[in-house]
This record gives structure tokens, sequence and C-alpha cells, in this order.
């Protein structure tokens, strides 16, 4: 029998996770969020209860999926007292996909834990076409055993799993493949700006890259928006400012310099700073196109 899924986190990524799955024959019991309409327009379309508090969707549900924005929020739904998941949660498998550090991975495992409830962390390495489809590369941290016990769940959300080890050892292998990522987007954004300010075709050179040792996944996904000034939203600036700042502190906890890294979540944090936090990832060439910002 399929277990009845809890949704905490209705945004881009939850919202569309839960859509694949009630399309995909689960129960979607349950939806929560921060953002109460957000959660009733969710719930309404896959049929779910809305919960108004955080017990209630442990009270509904099988496995919990969560969803969150950052660590802070992460401490919050899995807060020792009052509104918080570690209620109702004994026999409760959880399922953490929010990009985090890895310690607050640790921490809600541990919690969760003592009351008798199972954690894994699945970091996405994927957006929000993925999460529809159910085509999310997945990077699952955890025990070998409840791995297995969530794997043909974990198979529907995804195209590829991979188990990296323990709870906290997805959340640093998340960490690295943003902040590669992200140096490659920002590395991208002043190529084609100083492409732009020589006079040359941008077409051409985004061509020419496709060919040359300048190629890469963001090449493919971000340079013609950058060219057009499309930052429609798939992971946002906000979130690579985020993502960025956990791992160079990883990396100054492991006394490694990544100065790439470091300038990179200083472009990101000057995006917020000047209000352009949520436009997608590729919106930082509007630091670096002349005559943008």
């Amino acid at each position: 029998m399929k277990p009845r899924i809890g949704i905490v986190g209705a945004g881009r990524m939850g919202a569309n996770m839960a859509r694949h799955l009630n399309d995909s024959g689960y129960n979607v019991a349950v939806v929560y969020d921060i953002h109460t309409p957000v959660a009733e327009e969710l719930a309404q379309e896959v049929g779910a209860q809305c919960a108004k508090n955080l017990p209630s969707v442990t009270a509904a549900a099988d496995v919990v999926l969560t969803v969150v924005s950052d660590d802070n929020a992460m401490r919050d739904i899995f807060k020792i007292q009052g509104d918080t998941l570690l209620a109702n949660a004994e026999g409760v498998t959880f399922i953490n996909c929010a990009t985090l550090s890895p310690e607050v991975h640790q921490e809600a495992a541990e919690d969760a834990a003592v009351v008798g409830a199972k954690t894994l962390e699945a970091a996405m390495a994927s957006s929000i076409d993925q999460a529809r489809n159910g085509t999310l590369y997945l990077m699952v941290g955890g025990s070998e055993a409840v791995f297995q016990e969530n794997k043909e769940l974990l198979e529907v959300l995804s195209v590829a799993l991979r188990h990296t080890g323990d709870i906290g050892s997805a959340a640093k292998v998340k960490a690295l493949v943003n902040m590669v990522m992200n140096i490659n987007t920002a590395a991208l954004a002043e190529g084609l700006g100083l492409a732009d300010a020589l006079g040359l075709d941008l077409g051409m050179v985004r061509e020419i890259f496709s060919q040359t040792g300048a190629n890469s996944r963001v090449l493919e996904t971000d340079a013609e928006d950058m060219q057009i000034r499309d930052h429609a939203c798939y992971f946002s600036s906000a979130h690579a400012a985020k993502d960025s700042g956990i791992a160079n502190a990883l990396a100054n906890s492991a006394e490694i310099a990544v100065p790439l890294s470091q300038a990179t979540e200083a472009q990101y944090k000057k995006m917020i700073e000047l209000g352009l936090g949520e436009l997608d990832k590729s919106g930082i060439a509007e630091l670096t196109f002349k005559g943008r910002s």
C-alpha cells in the first residue's frame, strides 16, 4: 500500500512534487505552508487537507516531504515544543528536500529519532519542471535501511537516485553542486557581458562557447535568457546567494580557500541589495552587461 503523503512547503518545488505524486496515484493527504492561501490552493488542486498547524500534518501522513526556505525555517518546523512536526511523529518518515546546511539536516534527524520518527535528506539537483514531471536528480542521505524502505517513492519523483551516505552527506554534495553551478553562471554572465561590450554578436559567441572549453550546462539553460533579459524564476538569485554561502561556510570549516565562490556569493548578495533577489540566477547578467545596472 502506498503511504499517505504530507507536504510542508507549497512553493515552486514542493507544489510540483505534490502534483506529480498525485498524478502518480499517491494519496497526497495533507498540505501545509506558512502562507495559508498557497497551501489552500494546492490542497484543493490535489484533494488534500490543508493543515492549519504542523501536528496536523504528522497526524495525517505516513511520509512527510519538507521543502523549506532556509536553516531557520527548518529549525522552526522541527522545534522541540509547540507547533512542530515532532508532535504525532512516531512512525512517520520525514524526507527533507531543501538545500540547507548539513548541521541542520543532522539536527532535524536526531530530534526526529527521539520521538520515534525516521529521516532521509533528499537533495534535489533539478528545477521546477523536473519536480512536476518526476525527473528530479536526487542525492539521498540517511541509513541504507530507510533509503530502501522509501526507494519506490523516491524513484517516482526522480530520473536518477544516488545514496550518498549518512544524514548530512547529501547536503554537502548539494552545496558543492550549487557552488560550481553558481560560479559557472557568474562566469558566463561576465563572458557574455564582455562580448556585448566588445560589439560581438552574442549568438555567434554562444555557438562558439558551446563547441569549446567554455561549454557548460549553464550555457544551455541560461545564456539566451541573459542575452534577452528573460529572468523568469526557476532558481532565484536569493537562493543562489544562500547556497553559495553554505558552500563557503563548509570551505571555511575545512580551511580551504574558495575565492571564486566567495566572489560569486558577493555578486548574488549584491543582487539582493539591489532588489533583484527574486530574479532567476541568470539575472546576475544584469550586473555584468554595460548599461543594465
